[in-house]
């Protein structure tokens, strides 16, 4: 396979850093529908989770890269009325919000999953064994529409761990995932099916099937698009394709010359790129990152291409974690630089910052800065008054100083 371009760590970093749109600022004026809209088609996917310590994760890649922004906007294009929606929800990265010119791409794993292939084995086996429960919710909801599983639970006893679901619940998670319904919008955070032609495009659900092949060579070339440069197992992590598939697609695409090989600094595999990349010459900017943001999520790729080992510790026990609950990556320049464990105390309209963790290199009193403007500039998002460090290691006395110093809280106050 030959390679036609080489880039040193630091040309990766800024290639991937300028893809996903983390190497400027902001728009000028305040942010908009369109800002999101465009912003989300840039990355292809932002993933949906439930934890809510800071704010929903789904919110946060949005700031991180646009600023301030009423979250409203974003559930009105993911959520809002048909002519207004510009998102759906299905299975991309995990659970996902993606831009509705992907609903084509999809399909396939739509189908895929009617014949209980590429979904949890639980719930393939629900579709094979429980068909006449799946018949049932499924006329529920064409009869009454926008239905949560709540609504038709038949279950006496109380559920169990957030996992223990109910049998309609299952119907309807398995007609999700075959395409049979889809989300019609939240409520809190449950989700509410519809039928698809009652919530998207009746233009886009017309659209002729694409054979697989033509759809995952589109997915991993969003993917490519959004990554700058990943390795195979970077491309088809982004939306969850099997290597066989992946493998296979990518060779098409390079034979096709939509992506050429190249290689990285110290990257033990092959990468792959788009044929024309553009290379900024430097890359200035903040940002705290969600867990789920898609610059992290692939663990090992971040470890690789920012030398910063980073893990979950939701749900490791208290006295076992190393850096905090829900901890934020620190984005400064082209450096993941420090790692902060926050929380939102809505209570008390504060932002707590429960642990800072700098990295070996530090942060030098223009990056310490740019954390704490940018933790002001979070809790005025959230709607939080104070930020409060109740960090006890040596470098929160530097932070501490910097939040109080922040033009951010001045403008505040």
């Amino acid at each position: 396979m030959p390679t036609t371009q080489s880039f040193s760590m630091l040309q990766a970093r800024r290639l991937v850093l300028s893809a996903q749109g983390l190497a400027g600022a902001g728009p000028r004026s305040s942010v908009n529908g369109t800002h999101l809209q465009r912003l989300i088609e840039r990355l292809g996917v932002v993933q949906i989770d439930s934890v809510n310590a800071l704010v929903r994760s789904h919110y946060l890649p949005l700031f991180s890269r646009l600023g301030s922004y009423p979250q409203a906007l974003l559930d009105q294009i993911a959520w809002g009325s048909r002519r207004q929606r510009k998102l759906f929800e299905y299975w991309g990265h995990e659970a996902s919000l993606l831009p509705l010119q992907l609903y084509p791409l999809l399909r396939w794993r739509m189908q895929r999953a009617r014949e209980g292939q590429g979904i949890y084995q639980q719930l393939a086996r629900f579709g094979r064994e429980q068909q006449a429960t799946i018949a049932r919710v499924l006329a529920a909801v064409t009869a009454q529409g926008a239905l949560g599983a709540g609504s038709l639970s038949t279950r006496t006893e109380r559920a169990g761990p957030w996992w223990d679901w109910s049998a309609e619940k299952h119907a309807l998670e398995w007609l999700f995932a075959a395409g049979l319904v889809t989300v019609a919008g939240r409520r809190g955070f449950e989700r509410l099916y519809d039928l698809p032609e009652r919530v998207l495009p009746a233009a886009l659900l017309q659209q002729p099937l694409l054979d697989e092949a033509e759809a995952q060579r589109g997915l991993l070339l969003q993917a490519a698009k959004a990554l700058g440069v990943a390795t195979e197992k970077d491309l088809r992590d982004y939306y969850r394709l099997s290597p066989a598939d992946s493998q296979a697609r990518l060779a098409e695409l390079v034979e096709e010359g939509q992506l050429q090989t190249c290689s990285v600094q110290g990257w033990a595999q092959p990468a792959y790129c788009l044929n024309e990349v553009r290379m900024p010459r430097k890359v200035v900017s903040s940002a705290l990152l969600s867990p789920f943001d898609s610059l992290v999520w692939q663990r090992e790729r971040t470890e690789r291409l920012f030398d910063f080992r980073y893990r979950l510790e939701i749900y490791t026990p208290a006295h076992k974690r190393v850096y905090g609950y829900y901890v934020l990556p620190f984005l400064h320049n082209e450096r993941i630089a420090a790692r902060v464990d926050l929380r939102a105390e809505r209570a008390s309209a504060c932002l707590l910052i429960h642990a800072l963790h700098e990295e070996v290199q530090g942060l030098d009193d223009a990056g310490m800065q740019a954390l704490a403007d940018s933790l002001w500039q979070m809790a005025a998002w959230l709607g939080l008054s104070r930020v409060q460090l109740e960090c006890p290691r040596s470098s929160a006395a530097r932070l501490r100083v910097a939040l109080a110093g922040s033009a951010v809280s001045g403008a505040l106050a």
